[in-house]
This record gives C-alpha cells, sequence and structure tokens, in this order.
C-alpha cells in the first residue's frame, strides 16, 4: 500500500524492520497496525512498560512527556512509544515479542454466563464466546469491554488459554465506573457484552528458566491466576513465588483455589499481605514489594511479574531494580481505575 508522502518511517535498530507513522500516530499504534508487536501495557503513560531508546530523529508528546517518563530518561534519549509521536524518520532500540505477534487481535461478542461475587465489590464474570470464534491469548493478556457509546475498559483475562469455551474476569466496583457499575447494579446472565483482545504483552516468557516470583495488588490477581494455570497445565515446574496484597484478609478471595493449586505443582509458595490487617492476623502486613524484598533470596536471578494499580507497580520497579533485577527481567500490567475513555472511530 502507498504511503503517504508526510509518513514517517521507523526502523528497529536491532532487526532493521521498517513500518510507517502516519501524521499524529504514536509509534506504538504504528507498530501495531503494522503487525509488529512491542512490549506495552497501560497505554497512557503511567506504567513506563514501552520504554523504548531514540537512536536517531525526534519524537513528540501531543499532551506533555508522560509521567512515567523521567528527566533523565528524556535526557538519555529514552521514550514511551504508547505516547511518543515521530518528528520525521526514527530509528529506534525496543524489543520486538514473537511470541504475540502471530496472535490476532478481534472484536468478538460475548454473553455473560454468570456472576459471582468474590466480596461485596469484587465480581467474578464468565463469558461465553461464539462457537465458531475462540479467542487465543496468552495467559496475562487482557481484553477491552467496548460500550455501546464507544467507550472502553480494560479486563485482564482471569482464565487459563486452555479454557476454550469461556473467558473470565475479575471485575472491581470502582466509584464512578458506569461500565462496572452496570456490571453490580444492572446486568444480568444472558447480557452481550462486545469485546477485543487480546492486548498487551504481559504474558509468562516460556523461553526462561529463572524462578518465577509473581506480585498482584487487589485484582492484579487476575492475569496471575491464568499465569499459574498456564503453568500447572504446561507442566512447567520452575520455582513459583507468588505475592498477593489486599487490604483485609476478607478480600483474599481466591485462598481456597490457590490451595488447590499448591498440590498441582511441585513448587509454588504463597504469600498474602495485608495492608489493614484485624489483631490476630499473624501473616505478612504493609506494602507488597516490601514483603517481596524480605522474602525472596537472590531476587536478582528471578524474572517478576506485577500486575495491579499503578502505584504499586511503580514501587515495585524502583525497588527491583534498585535491588538488581535487570530491567528486562521486570514485567508488569498497569492497572488504571480511571473514568472510561471514548476512543477516537468508535
Amino acid at each position: 500500500m502507498t504511503q503517504p508522502d508526510n509518513a514517517s518511517q521507523i526502523t528497529i535498530a536491532a532487526s532493521g524492520l521498517r513500518f510507517s507513522a502516519r501524521p499524529g500516530e504514536t509509534v506504538l499504534n504504528a507498530a501495531l497496525r503494522h503487525g509488529v508487536v512491542l512490549p506495552y501495557s497501560c497505554k497512557n503513560g503511567t506504567c513506563a512498560s514501552c520504554k523504548c531508546r531514540i537512536v536517531e530523529g525526534k519524537v513528540g508528546y501531543p499532551y506533555n512527556p508522560p509521567s512515567a517518563l523521567e528527566f533523565n530518561d528524556l535526557y538519555a534519549g529514552f521514550g514511551l512509544s504508547c505516547q511518543a509521536v515521530a518528528e520525521g524518520d526514527l530509528v529506534i532500540e525496543a524489543r520486538e515479542l514473537e511470541q504475540v505477534a502471530d496472535i490476532p487481535v478481534r472484536k468478538l461478542p460475548a454473553r455473560v454466563e454468570s456472576m459471582e461475587k468474590f466480596t461485596p465489590e469484587i465480581m467474578r464474570l464468565r463469558l461465553r464466546l461464539p462457537k465458531a470464534a475462540r479467542l487465543q491469548f496468552l495467559a496475562g493478556q487482557y481484553i477491552d469491554i467496548i460500550q455501546a457509546d464507544g467507550k472502553r475498559r480494560a479486563f485482564s483475562i482471569a482464565s487459563a488459554p486452555a479454557e476454550t469455551d469461556f473467558i473470565e474476569l475479575h471485575i472491581k466496583h470502582v466509584s464512578g465506573g458506569g461500565f462496572t457499575g452496570h456490571v453490580f447494579e444492572a446486568m444480568h446472565p444472558k447480557e452481550i457484552l462486545r469485546f477485543e483482545g487480546p492486548l498487551g504483552t504481559f504474558f509468562i516468557r516460556r523461553s526462561s528458566e529463572r524462578p518465577i516470583v509473581l506480585m498482584g495488588g487487589g485484582t492484579g490477581f487476575a492475569p496471575l491466576k491464568s499465569m499459574v494455570e498456564e503453568l500447572i497445565e504446561a507442566g512447567d515446574a520452575r520455582p513459583v513465588r507468588l505475592f498477593w496484597g489486599v487490604q483485609t484478609e476478607n478480600d483474599l478471595y481466591a485462598r481456597t483455589l490457590i490451595s488447590q493449586w499448591g498440590a498441582r505443582h511441585p513448587d509454588l509458595r504463597f504469600t498474602p499481605v495485608l495492608m489493614d490487617p484485624a489483631p490476630e492476623w499473624t501473616g505478612e502486613r504493609g506494602l507488597v514489594h516490601e514483603t517481596v524484598l524480605r522474602n525472596v533470596d537472590q531476587l536478582a536471578d528471578h524474572d517478576v511479574y506485577m500486575s495491579g494499580p499503578p502505584a504499586m507497580v511503580s514501587a515495585g520497579r524502583s525497588a527491583f531494580l534498585a535491588a538488581g533485577v535487570p530491567e528486562d527481567r521486570l514485567f508488569y500490567d498497569s492497572f488504571d481505575f480511571a473514568p472510561d475513555v471514548p476512543i477516537a472511530g468508535q
């Protein structure tokens, strides 16, 4: 297809792969449009999953430099591909993720099969997929629910890829959230939803043989659940340390399931962490990333996966880098509970 005269050409330094970006199009969106899968998670500049280095050329940020990009990063030539817009041709250093490159992103309908409240504020949805259109995804990825007015809400897939008839979501009731309010107040079984997915580059790197640390906060447990179940299904016996931070003991809505995992995985250990424990609580308390640092020996020798609120992910990333974990062994999915945002063109 002929490219517009004012399109920018973007080259990935290591592979020499080239793709074009339309005027005003972010580097990430241009890459995804051409089937080039680069790391990303939040797509709003808060998590730094998509950080890349600008080798040649310049980028701009139409809405000011994103919050996750520090001054030293800018000075060193780094950018966030989810927000950066090419100002002419570019050469970038960025990782290409071949494991997700061949998985198609699709828009599909799904029927609400069942609804179960784990807690008064957390709902488990099971969505039945069309028989003629199953969803291929990697454990840890997410979908966008597309509402009638075009607004989208992102939710991690909690079920394992081996489950082909259903996908499972864990939805927290967010004050002011239009979709979550509908889920808790008006949704009913057999309702039809429309979604797009799978999305994101948060998934288990199966090519690695390193032990794994999984750290979740709140419903950030959902993609970690999918990951553990995929590891069990695959017979991957690498040591897994699972840390789950919540407010109170009642928020540990999957303790029974986790105990069942222990019988199916030879080396999985679970540590719950409470921010607001009852006096009789004898387990870990406080910030979940600090618990990881206290409890995992030689953390730098592990692959670390984090999923949950942006503040948790940001604090964990800084602390783990300082503890010697290489940046390419840190993987994260930053949940952002911002109000529903309309997507252009919807």
